[in-house]
């Protein structure tokens, strides 16, 4: 339906503590595939949710033209159903299975409708999104996490939506399936609002709306084409600041130069009208007169004063807030080929099931090499890390790894102790550092002053990545081979940004399991090993 669309209208909603997400929204989505941006918390999921009625508005209106379809990020779905209940076909297949036994009762017609082909309609979306070996009948249960969001985005395309709404859709798909919802998606007719930090996926968008408390920005293209706008205004509007200050520190000069030479002439003034004798009365006026002029003088200075810092507070609120880490960790350093783990014939079993093949699994990372492990869900990622940390002994073969210089960061980031504040924390991990050196280290984390003393607990996904990034990446000793399980997952742009800039100061070496081709790509990676059908192999880069 290609004039499909969502009006929202002076939109407010507040937290039932008072907290404010929206206050007076107002925009439209058109037709096309619209992606939608804003860090963590700002309420993306939450505006998706006022659309799609789930949340009602403090105040104001949301009205949609066509059928909506919703996909949220956390699917309320439970293990007892089988896959025809979660697609919602379940009734209508049991109707036609009725009447091709020959039961011709009228209720049977009014379930299926006009969805005799659904068979064939489940079978193709199925197929597209690369589920074509499930049964209709199989348990809910024995699906993967990957799996179950892709089943739950075909039982969405199987009502024939106008509208489509899909929160995070790329969350725990392996890059197989990644590919299969970039192709799905891209053929997409109707009107599409999609909240994602896959970039690769928005980079697929037509355009990118920039959420804020009370304004949607639209952005014709990509999102590439959005970071290239904003890029550019950062540079105008850093510029800018940069200009005003000079103005200001300007004309704070002049006036302070006004103000001396008003003085100088009063002091010269005074002295005259002295040494000259003149009556006391004109003497007075011509002294008057000379403040006068002074005051007007200095009242005409100090209004460009204020002019000049109003123009610095405009060009400041242009300025966006790029909270950005910059790093230097010497301590991490590893001499080019050394050693830092070799496994050979390694096994692991998951129940019963050998997870590699009978020869077992041979790796060697040597420093500083920078991996990327791919593979399908499933396929022993995880296990294999485990086994390189050493959190997990091998069913078989031999493992020589560095003494105390691996980490890993698991998919949880259950470093932390969650009682403990963010400084605490690090103080357990660099226990011989001075406290203000601890400080310091935080604040290039972005944990300044108050912020370093938070609990850990209360801390948000990136926050929490930044803190388990500044303990494992400044421990004493530091690491020289760091582990890192899908460190992007639930990730907002900002914080995948800095996750980046901080690996880009990383000196050791690191093997990283991604399905986010992008980011692999931005972190510098050299080696691609895929884990498949129990073996690993070396590819390269994946093409374009």
């Amino acid at each position: 339906m290609s004039d499909a669309f969502v009006v929202c209208s002076n939109l407010s909603f507040t937290w039932p503590d008072d907290t404010p997400v929206f206050e007076d929204l107002s925009f439209t989505v058109a037709g096309g595939r619209t992606g939608l941006v804003a860090p963590n918390g700002a309420g993306k999921s939450t505006l998706l949710k006022l659309i799609a009625g789930e949340l009602r508005p403090l105040a104001g209106s949301v009205t949609v033209r066509g059928t909506l379809g919703y996909l949220p990020q956390s699917l309320p779905l439970t293990g007892d159903l089988t896959v025809a209940e979660v697609l919602g076909v379940a009734a209508v297949i049991r109707a036609l299975d009725a009447v091709e036994s020959g039961d011709v009762s009228e209720e049977h017609f009014a379930v299926i409708g006009d969805d005799w082909d659904i068979e064939d309609r489940t079978r193709a979306e199925l197929d597209r999104l690369g589920l074509d070996d499930l049964s209709l009948d199989r348990g809910l249960s024995t699906l993967s996490g990957g799996q179950a969001v892709s089943l739950g985005l075909a039982a969405q395309l199987l009502k024939r939506p106008d509208v489509l709404l899909l929160d995070e859709p790329t969350n725990n798909l392996d890059l197989d399936a990644r590919h299969k919802l970039y192709d799905v998606l891209s053929d997409w007719k109707g009107c599409l609002l999609l909240v994602s930090h896959d970039r690769a996926l928005l980079d697929r968008m037509e355009r990118i709306a920039e959420l804020d408390v009370s304004e949607l920005r639209f952005h014709g293209g990509d999102f590439t084409s959005y970071e290239e706008v904003v890029r550019a205004g950062q540079e105008t509007a850093e510029r800018n600041v940069r200009n005003a200050e000079q103005d200001l520190k300007r004309e704070k000069r002049e006036l302070q130069q006004a103000r001396e030479r008003a003085e100088r002439r009063a002091s010269n003034a005074a002295r005259n009208l002295k040494n000259a004798g003149l009556p006391r009365i004109f003497a007075g006026n011509m002294k008057r007169g000379a403040q006068e002029s002074a005051g007007r003088s200095g009242q005409m200075h100090a209004s460009r004063v204020t002019e000049a810092r109003a123009r610095l507070d405009e060009a400041g609120r242009a300025l966006r807030d790029e909270q950005r880490i910059t790093l230097d960790l010497p301590e991490t350093d590893v001499p080019a080929g050394r050693t830092l783990f070799l496994g050979e014939r390694m096994q692991a079993h998951r129940g019963e099931r050998p997870l590699f093949t009978d020869e077992g699994l041979d790796l060697v990372i040597r420093g500083p090499e920078r991996i990327a492990l791919t593979g399908t869900n499933g396929s022993g990622k995880t296990t294999l890390l485990r086994l390189v940390h050493g959190e997990l002994a091998p069913d078989g073969g031999r493992i020589t790894r560095a003494d105390g210089r691996i980490a890993y960061l698991s998919q949880r980031l259950d470093l932390l102790d969650l009682d403990r504040t963010v400084a605490e924390n690090f103080t357990a991990f660099a226990p011989h550092r001075t406290e203000a050196e601890r400080m310091n280290l935080l604040a290039r984390f972005l944990f300044r002053g108050s912020r370093a003393h938070l609990p850990a607990g209360v801390l948000s996904g990136g926050e929490r990545l930044r803190a388990v990034l500044a303990c494992v990446l400044c421990a004493e000793p530091a690491p020289q081979l760091l582990l890192l399980d899908e460190p992007t997952n639930n990730l907002d742009l900002v914080s995948a940004g800095q996750l980046e800039s901080a690996l880009g100061s990383y000196r050791g070496a690191f093997v990283v399991v991604s399905h986010d081709e992008p980011f692999l790509a931005r972190i510098g990676v050299g080696r691609w090993l895929r884990l498949a059908d129990g073996e690993l192999q070396e590819t390269g880069a994946p093409q374009e």
